[in-house]
Protein backbone atom coordinates (compact mmCIF):
# COMPACT_ATOMS: atom_id res chain seq x y z
CA UNK A 1 0.00 0.00 0.00
CA UNK A 2 1.58 3.44 -0.69
CA UNK A 3 2.06 6.10 1.54
CA UNK A 4 -1.08 8.01 2.31
CA UNK A 5 -0.88 11.59 0.88
CA UNK A 6 -1.44 14.70 3.12
CA UNK A 7 -4.30 17.06 1.85
CA UNK A 8 -2.69 20.66 0.82
CA UNK A 9 -5.00 22.28 3.05
CA UNK A 10 -5.20 20.03 5.72
CA UNK A 11 -7.87 21.48 8.21
CA UNK A 12 -10.77 22.74 8.20
CA UNK A 13 -10.85 26.50 8.81
CA UNK A 14 -11.46 25.79 12.62
CA UNK A 15 -8.34 23.90 13.09
CA UNK A 16 -9.79 20.87 13.16
CA UNK A 17 -8.41 17.86 10.66
CA UNK A 18 -10.62 17.52 7.62
CA UNK A 19 -11.99 13.76 6.85
CA UNK A 20 -13.34 11.38 4.69
CA UNK A 21 -16.29 9.33 4.40
CA UNK A 22 -15.87 6.05 2.28
CA UNK A 23 -18.36 4.47 0.40
CA UNK A 24 -16.95 0.69 -0.99
CA UNK A 25 -19.16 -1.65 -3.60
CA UNK A 26 -17.86 -4.91 -4.13
CA UNK A 27 -19.19 -8.40 -4.96
CA UNK A 28 -18.60 -12.12 -3.49
CA UNK A 29 -20.18 -11.71 -0.28
CA UNK A 30 -23.59 -10.94 1.64
CA UNK A 31 -24.17 -8.24 3.80
CA UNK A 32 -24.18 -10.91 6.88
CA UNK A 33 -20.35 -12.09 5.53
CA UNK A 34 -18.93 -8.21 5.37
CA UNK A 35 -20.84 -7.19 8.47
CA UNK A 36 -18.98 -10.23 9.68
CA UNK A 37 -16.14 -9.81 8.66
CA UNK A 38 -15.50 -5.44 9.46
CA UNK A 39 -16.36 -6.96 13.33
CA UNK A 40 -13.69 -9.72 13.30
CA UNK A 41 -11.12 -7.57 11.78
CA UNK A 42 -11.92 -3.45 13.71
CA UNK A 43 -14.28 -4.87 16.53
CA UNK A 44 -17.10 -3.46 17.29
CA UNK A 45 -21.17 -5.20 17.29
CA UNK A 46 -23.19 -5.91 14.00
CA UNK A 47 -26.78 -4.78 14.38
CA UNK A 48 -29.46 -5.77 11.69
CA UNK A 49 -31.26 -2.57 10.79
CA UNK A 50 -33.26 -3.97 7.73
CA UNK A 51 -33.53 -6.85 5.74
CA UNK A 52 -30.97 -6.13 3.70
CA UNK A 53 -29.04 -3.62 5.81
CA UNK A 54 -26.82 -3.91 8.87
CA UNK A 55 -24.27 -1.77 10.76
CA UNK A 56 -21.31 -2.29 12.89
CA UNK A 57 -20.96 0.30 15.92
CA UNK A 58 -17.69 0.93 18.01
CA UNK A 59 -14.95 -0.26 15.43
CA UNK A 60 -11.14 1.32 15.27
CA UNK A 61 -13.01 3.54 12.82
CA UNK A 62 -16.43 4.39 13.89
CA UNK A 63 -19.78 2.99 12.64
CA UNK A 64 -20.02 1.59 9.35
CA UNK A 65 -23.18 0.10 7.64
CA UNK A 66 -23.36 -2.07 4.92
CA UNK A 67 -25.61 -2.44 2.59
CA UNK A 68 -26.88 -4.25 -0.81
CA UNK A 69 -26.63 -1.22 -2.95
CA UNK A 70 -29.86 -0.86 -4.96
CA UNK A 71 -32.60 1.28 -4.77
CA UNK A 72 -34.77 -1.48 -4.80
CA UNK A 73 -33.80 -2.58 -1.30
CA UNK A 74 -36.62 -0.01 0.18
CA UNK A 75 -39.33 -1.18 -1.65
CA UNK A 76 -39.13 -4.63 -0.64
CA UNK A 77 -42.45 -5.85 0.19
CA UNK A 78 -43.24 -9.08 -1.15
CA UNK A 79 -41.40 -12.44 -1.17
CA UNK A 80 -41.30 -12.26 -5.03
CA UNK A 81 -39.52 -9.22 -4.80
CA UNK A 82 -37.31 -10.22 -2.01
CA UNK A 83 -36.29 -13.24 -4.67
CA UNK A 84 -35.35 -11.12 -7.32
CA UNK A 85 -33.06 -9.44 -4.84
CA UNK A 86 -31.43 -12.36 -4.09
CA UNK A 87 -31.29 -13.60 -7.81
CA UNK A 88 -29.18 -9.99 -8.97
CA UNK A 89 -26.46 -10.96 -6.33
CA UNK A 90 -24.34 -12.00 -8.73
CA UNK A 91 -24.42 -8.13 -10.02
CA UNK A 92 -25.92 -5.90 -7.39
CA UNK A 93 -22.88 -5.24 -5.00
CA UNK A 94 -22.86 -4.80 -1.52
CA UNK A 95 -21.86 -1.55 -0.03
CA UNK A 96 -19.86 -0.70 3.02
CA UNK A 97 -20.03 3.31 4.38
CA UNK A 98 -18.04 4.57 6.97
CA UNK A 99 -18.18 7.26 8.94
CA UNK A 100 -16.25 10.62 8.03
CA UNK A 101 -12.11 9.24 9.00
CA UNK A 102 -9.31 10.95 9.21
CA UNK A 103 -7.10 10.57 6.08
CA UNK A 104 -4.45 8.32 8.33
CA UNK A 105 -6.95 5.40 9.13
CA UNK A 106 -7.29 4.70 5.02
CA UNK A 107 -4.75 2.38 6.19
CA UNK A 108 -7.64 0.33 8.24
CA UNK A 109 -9.93 0.29 5.21
CA UNK A 110 -7.09 -1.29 3.31
CA UNK A 111 -6.68 -3.44 5.65
CA UNK A 112 -10.10 -4.86 6.19
CA UNK A 113 -10.45 -5.04 2.18
CA UNK A 114 -7.81 -7.27 2.17
CA UNK A 115 -9.44 -9.61 4.98
CA UNK A 116 -12.54 -9.30 2.62
CA UNK A 117 -10.75 -10.24 -0.72
CA UNK A 118 -9.62 -13.20 1.26
CA UNK A 119 -12.98 -14.76 2.01
CA UNK A 120 -13.92 -13.86 -1.64
CA UNK A 121 -14.43 -10.24 -2.34
CA UNK A 122 -14.04 -8.96 -5.80
CA UNK A 123 -14.08 -5.88 -7.45
CA UNK A 124 -15.52 -4.55 -10.96
CA UNK A 125 -12.99 -6.31 -13.28
CA UNK A 126 -14.54 -9.61 -12.87
CA UNK A 127 -17.08 -9.33 -14.63
CA UNK A 128 -18.01 -7.22 -17.41
CA UNK A 129 -21.52 -5.67 -16.25
CA UNK A 130 -20.52 -4.77 -12.75
CA UNK A 131 -19.64 -1.47 -12.62
CA UNK A 132 -18.33 -1.43 -8.59
CA UNK A 133 -17.04 1.78 -7.69
CA UNK A 134 -15.56 4.03 -4.30
CA UNK A 135 -16.95 7.22 -3.17
CA UNK A 136 -14.58 9.63 -1.12
CA UNK A 137 -16.83 12.20 0.68
CA UNK A 138 -13.86 14.67 1.24
CA UNK A 139 -14.95 17.06 4.08
CA UNK A 140 -14.57 21.02 2.42
CA UNK A 141 -12.03 22.91 4.38
CA UNK A 142 -15.19 26.02 4.85
CA UNK A 143 -17.87 27.14 2.37
CA UNK A 144 -16.60 29.90 1.12
CA UNK A 145 -15.63 30.70 -2.47
CA UNK A 146 -12.21 29.98 -2.28
CA UNK A 147 -13.03 26.68 -0.44
CA UNK A 148 -15.13 25.64 -3.67
CA UNK A 149 -14.65 27.39 -6.79
CA UNK A 150 -10.54 26.41 -7.19
CA UNK A 151 -11.18 22.71 -6.85
CA UNK A 152 -14.59 22.29 -9.02
CA UNK A 153 -12.53 24.53 -11.84
CA UNK A 154 -9.49 21.56 -10.96
CA UNK A 155 -11.69 18.97 -10.92
CA UNK A 156 -13.35 19.69 -14.41
CA UNK A 157 -10.17 20.53 -16.26
CA UNK A 158 -7.92 17.67 -15.15
CA UNK A 159 -11.46 15.10 -15.36
CA UNK A 160 -10.50 13.80 -19.03
CA UNK A 161 -6.57 13.85 -18.04
CA UNK A 162 -7.66 11.46 -15.02
CA UNK A 163 -9.58 8.70 -16.79
CA UNK A 164 -7.23 8.53 -19.26
CA UNK A 165 -4.81 7.80 -16.55
CA UNK A 166 -7.01 5.99 -14.16
CA UNK A 167 -8.05 3.51 -17.09
CA UNK A 168 -11.82 3.46 -15.50
CA UNK A 169 -12.98 -0.04 -16.23
CA UNK A 170 -15.98 0.22 -19.28
CA UNK A 171 -18.81 -0.91 -17.18
CA UNK A 172 -18.91 2.21 -15.42
CA UNK A 173 -17.73 4.18 -18.31
CA UNK A 174 -20.98 3.07 -19.84
CA UNK A 175 -23.09 2.96 -16.74
CA UNK A 176 -24.71 6.65 -16.14
CA UNK A 177 -23.28 7.21 -12.79
CA UNK A 178 -19.71 8.95 -13.34
CA UNK A 179 -20.64 11.32 -16.42
CA UNK A 180 -18.41 13.61 -17.00
CA UNK A 181 -18.88 17.38 -16.96
CA UNK A 182 -20.89 19.01 -19.82
CA UNK A 183 -18.67 21.28 -21.63
CA UNK A 184 -21.09 24.19 -20.75
CA UNK A 185 -19.98 24.44 -17.24
CA UNK A 186 -16.53 23.92 -18.21
CA UNK A 187 -16.60 27.24 -20.43
CA UNK A 188 -18.72 28.83 -17.24
CA UNK A 189 -15.53 28.12 -14.87
CA UNK A 190 -12.96 29.47 -17.10
CA UNK A 191 -14.77 32.66 -18.15
CA UNK A 192 -12.21 35.32 -16.83
CA UNK A 193 -14.69 37.69 -16.53
CA UNK A 194 -16.92 36.03 -13.89
CA UNK A 195 -16.74 37.92 -10.70
CA UNK A 196 -17.66 34.42 -8.61
CA UNK A 197 -20.27 34.30 -5.80
CA UNK A 198 -21.76 31.21 -4.08
CA UNK A 199 -24.90 32.19 -5.53
CA UNK A 200 -22.90 32.23 -9.26
CA UNK A 201 -21.43 29.01 -8.81
CA UNK A 202 -24.83 26.95 -7.50
CA UNK A 203 -26.24 28.76 -10.59
CA UNK A 204 -23.43 28.12 -13.14
CA UNK A 205 -23.79 24.14 -11.77
CA UNK A 206 -27.43 23.85 -11.49
CA UNK A 207 -28.11 25.24 -15.06
CA UNK A 208 -25.42 23.25 -16.42
CA UNK A 209 -24.86 19.79 -14.69
CA UNK A 210 -28.02 19.25 -12.67
CA UNK A 211 -27.36 15.55 -11.94
CA UNK A 212 -26.41 13.34 -9.05
CA UNK A 213 -24.36 11.00 -11.64
CA UNK A 214 -20.72 12.84 -12.10
CA UNK A 215 -17.60 11.86 -11.25
CA UNK A 216 -17.69 14.91 -8.49
CA UNK A 217 -21.12 15.36 -7.45
CA UNK A 218 -21.17 18.79 -5.78
CA UNK A 219 -24.97 19.02 -5.23
CA UNK A 220 -24.25 17.79 -1.41
CA UNK A 221 -22.15 20.92 -1.14
CA UNK A 222 -24.74 22.85 -2.97
CA UNK A 223 -27.57 21.73 -0.89
CA UNK A 224 -25.62 22.50 2.20
CA UNK A 225 -25.16 25.77 1.29
CA UNK A 226 -29.13 26.51 -0.54
CA UNK A 227 -31.75 23.30 -0.36
CA UNK A 228 -34.84 24.45 -1.42
CA UNK A 229 -32.82 25.87 -4.90
CA UNK A 230 -31.24 22.20 -5.13
CA UNK A 231 -34.44 20.39 -5.29
CA UNK A 232 -36.21 22.49 -7.56
CA UNK A 233 -33.07 21.90 -9.65
CA UNK A 234 -33.36 18.38 -9.10
CA UNK A 235 -36.35 17.00 -7.68
CA UNK A 236 -34.18 13.21 -6.78
CA UNK A 237 -32.03 15.12 -4.12
CA UNK A 238 -35.06 15.67 -1.84
CA UNK A 239 -34.33 12.76 0.48
CA UNK A 240 -30.13 12.80 -0.09
CA UNK A 241 -29.23 14.72 2.75
CA UNK A 242 -26.85 17.95 2.12
CA UNK A 243 -23.14 18.06 3.55
CA UNK A 244 -19.98 20.25 3.29
CA UNK A 245 -18.44 17.88 1.32
CA UNK A 246 -17.58 16.60 -1.74
CA UNK A 247 -18.89 13.55 -3.34
CA UNK A 248 -16.13 12.14 -5.86
CA UNK A 249 -17.67 8.97 -7.83
CA UNK A 250 -14.61 8.58 -10.27
CA UNK A 251 -12.67 5.28 -8.75
CA UNK A 252 -13.11 1.73 -9.72
CA UNK A 253 -13.39 -0.60 -6.68
CA UNK A 254 -11.00 -2.92 -7.73
CA UNK A 255 -10.17 -4.64 -4.13
CA UNK A 256 -8.65 -7.97 -5.20
CA UNK A 257 -6.17 -6.37 -7.36
CA UNK A 258 -2.91 -6.36 -6.29
CA UNK A 259 -1.47 -3.08 -7.07
CA UNK A 260 -4.81 -0.93 -6.17
CA UNK A 261 -6.05 0.35 -3.22
CA UNK A 262 -8.18 2.94 -1.06
CA UNK A 263 -5.10 4.87 -0.56
CA UNK A 264 -3.90 5.05 -3.74
CA UNK A 265 -7.52 6.34 -4.95
CA UNK A 266 -7.01 8.70 -1.95
CA UNK A 267 -3.77 10.20 -3.57
CA UNK A 268 -5.05 11.54 -6.94
CA UNK A 269 -7.44 13.02 -5.31
CA UNK A 270 -4.67 15.25 -3.41
CA UNK A 271 -3.12 15.46 -6.28
CA UNK A 272 -6.07 17.04 -8.09
CA UNK A 273 -6.24 19.21 -4.65
CA UNK A 274 -2.87 20.38 -5.44
CA UNK A 275 -4.02 21.67 -8.94
CA UNK A 276 -6.95 23.63 -7.18
CA UNK A 277 -3.87 24.70 -4.73
CA UNK A 278 -1.37 26.16 -7.38
CA UNK A 279 -3.27 29.52 -8.88
CA UNK A 280 -0.39 29.43 -11.50
CA UNK A 281 -1.20 26.39 -12.82
CA UNK A 282 -5.27 26.20 -13.01
CA UNK A 283 -4.54 29.53 -14.54
CA UNK A 284 -2.45 27.84 -17.65
CA UNK A 285 -5.42 25.20 -17.44
CA UNK A 286 -8.26 27.85 -18.00
CA UNK A 287 -5.96 29.74 -20.64
CA UNK A 288 -5.53 26.42 -22.20
CA UNK A 289 -9.34 25.22 -22.40
CA UNK A 290 -10.26 28.97 -23.37
CA UNK A 291 -7.88 28.41 -26.52
CA UNK A 292 -9.20 24.81 -26.90
CA UNK A 293 -12.55 25.70 -27.40
CA UNK A 294 -11.99 28.90 -29.74
CA UNK A 295 -10.70 26.36 -32.14
CA UNK A 296 -13.06 26.48 -35.23
CA UNK A 297 -13.80 22.81 -34.79
CA UNK A 298 -12.85 21.93 -31.20
CA UNK A 299 -11.79 18.20 -31.36
CA UNK A 300 -14.03 15.51 -29.51
CA UNK A 301 -11.81 13.79 -26.54
CA UNK A 302 -8.92 16.07 -27.57
CA UNK A 303 -8.83 17.70 -24.40
CA UNK A 304 -7.04 14.26 -22.44
CA UNK A 305 -4.36 14.91 -24.52
CA UNK A 306 -3.76 18.74 -24.88
CA UNK A 307 -4.34 19.02 -20.65
CA UNK A 308 -2.09 16.29 -20.39
CA UNK A 309 0.61 18.62 -22.12
CA UNK A 310 0.63 20.89 -18.97
CA UNK A 311 -0.08 17.97 -16.05
CA UNK A 312 2.00 15.35 -17.28
CA UNK A 313 4.99 17.72 -16.27
CA UNK A 314 3.36 19.45 -13.42
CA UNK A 315 1.19 16.65 -11.53
CA UNK A 316 2.58 13.22 -10.38
CA UNK A 317 -0.24 10.87 -10.44
CA UNK A 318 0.09 7.94 -8.85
Amino acid sequence: MPEIADLPVPNLHDGTPRRVGIEIECGGLDEDAVARIIAETLGGTVTKTADYERRIDDTEIGSVEVLLDTALRDTVDSQMARRGLDLGRSVIPVEFVTEPILPSQIARVDALCDVLVQNGAYGTRDGILLGFGVHLNVALPGTQVDDILPMLTAFALTEDWLRARMGIDASRRLLPFVDTYPTELLDRLCDPETDWTLERIKSAYLETAPSRNHALDALPILKHLDEGAVVAAVPQMEHKSGRPAWHYRLPDCRLDEDDWSVALEWNRWCAVEGVAADSDLLDDLKQCWRAYRDRLVPIPGRWAATSAEILDDAVTLP
